[in-house]
């Protein structure tokens, strides 16, 4: 019998451009002025992200645009998320043995965690100007600062895969 080797270096390819933005609008007034300003047309996705940490599970939702010509796939996913988890209270408290609802923040990546929003370019092989779209998202009002994130360098990088 034969044994096969399967290398996880070859599904480890990066085929995506990340663009991180810095704003204080929600997300759906940012996607309603990417669009403006951008050739796309992000609409929210039924689907959502999953992020599984010690206090629980925490939902990103998306808006996701297609491009069907050029086989572009575009995403906006909030950064920052929040999750809510009720615990009994212990101690010596005021509020001994009584429900109490903890809220923790949740990061997509928690490296970045001053980023607002990622932008994520699937497919884009050579065909879009990056520079030239952070260019324009940056003329968008409120937003403070958009630059490109080498995804290489992200440690929770997997939680891009969707």
């Amino acid at each position: 019998m034969t044994a096969l080797k399967l290398y996880l270096d070859e599904f480890d390819e990066i085929d995506y451009e990340l663009i991180a933005i810095h704003s204080v609008l929600e997300d759906y007034r940012l996607a309603y002025f990417l669009n403006q300003k951008l050739p796309i047309i992000l609409s929210k996705s039924k689907e959502e992200i999953g992020v599984t940490i010690k206090e629980g599970e925490a939902f990103f939702m998306k808006y996701v645009f297609s491009d069907p010509i050029q086989d572009i796939h575009w995403s906006l996913i909030p950064n920052k998320n929040e999750i809510v988890v009720k615990k009994k209270s212990t101690g010596q408290n005021l509020f001994l043995n009584t429900a109490v609802e903890i809220a923790t923040k949740v990061y997509l990546l928690s490296e970045l965690k001053k980023v607002d929003y990622f932008l994520k370019i699937e497919n884009n092989k050579g065909t879009l100007d990056v520079d030239q779209i952070i260019k324009t998202i940056n003329t968008i009002d409120r937003i403070s600062t958009v630059y490109a994130v080498n995804p290489e360098k992200i440690k929770s990088k997997n939680n891009l895969i969707f």
